[in-house]
């Protein structure tokens, strides 16, 4: 069960269609738990705001111990993990699709797929010859550190790999849970609105990049890069930004030189970002 807005279904939770158990913790690396000795506070007061918030943190500490363990695992195979966001629709499958034709053997890529059912984003990858692995969650809207642990047991990147790790469509839960990633990545297309920052802010504050997708259809949608771009940098101002269009092809060079290491030049508040249809 998601530990802070209660929806889930952890014992209908799959891996590659696989059940898989909910607390038993079948893999064989071994978990302490310390944060669970660490309730020595005194719990006489009645319940408050604060109070949920402390609870809030203590159930989310079991899955930030986890996603340490993760980033250490990764970060000790050199491995890069990319944790990819968004709302259903925006595109992720459709930029990973493309990215992977052009740079998948390059970056020995494989992908972690998390969906609530079905495999067909997993079958896109799996055409193109790449290494995926499907983590169905049932009735939960995110991936968490310990459904990745799993993910990567079945996937076993080499060393030196990238692992793209598409979570579940939603861009308010899926902020708050670190799986242990490198960087995380949030798309949203044209067609979804510009005030998306400000309705989702934990999203855009949580992102190392953000993408604008769908730019081909700029000019038939009511949507302002730029405002996009400012309402972004109140929030997270270390955040990059890029806009591109993964069906033609536009502003992926960016993209790719981001995925390869380089930093490419940020995108400005004026100029190709203001082709907007007002």
């Amino acid at each position: 069960m998601c530990t802070t807005c209660g929806c889930g279904d952890a014992e209908n939770t799959r891996v590659s269609g696989l059940e898989i158990a909910s607390a038993g913790h079948d893999h064989p690396h071994p978990h302490s738990h310390p944060h669970e000795h660490a309730h020595e506070h005194a719990h006489g007061h009645a319940a408050s705001g604060p109070q949920t918030i402390l609870l809030e943190q203590d159930l989310l500490a079991k899955n930030d111990l986890l996603a340490a363990r993760n980033r250490g695992w990764l970060e000790g195979r050199s491995i890069r993990a990319l944790n990819v966001m968004s709302s259903p629709g925006a595109g992720k499958t459709t930029l990973l699709v493309r990215t992977l034709q052009e740079l998948g053997d390059r970056l020995q890529a494989g992908v972690i797929e998390g969906d609530q059912e079905t495999s067909l984003d997993a079958d896109r990858i799996r055409a193109l010859g790449r290494p995926v692995i499907q983590i169905n969650t049932g009735a939960g809207c995110h991936l968490d550190a310990d459904m990745l642990r799993r993910g990567l047991d079945a996937l076993d990147p080499a060393m030196d790999s990238t692992v793209f790790i598409e979570n579940v469509g939603n861009l308010v839960c899926p902020a708050l849970f670190d799986l242990g990633e490198a960087a995380k990545v949030v798309i949203i297309s044209v067609t979804e609105g510009d005030d998306k920052p400000q309705k989702y802010p934990h999203m855009f504050m949580a992102a190392d990049l953000v993408i604008v997708n769908k730019s081909d259809l700029l000019p038939y949608v009511d949507f302002d890069t730029s405002a996009c771009l400012e309402r972004i940098r109140q929030l997270n101002p270390r955040t990059e930004f890029m806009v591109v269009s993964a069906t033609t092809g536009e502003g992926l060079p960016r993209w790719y030189e981001w995925l390869e290491g380089d930093s490419p030049e940020p995108e400005p508040l004026t100029g190709s970002l203001t082709t907007d249809a007002h």
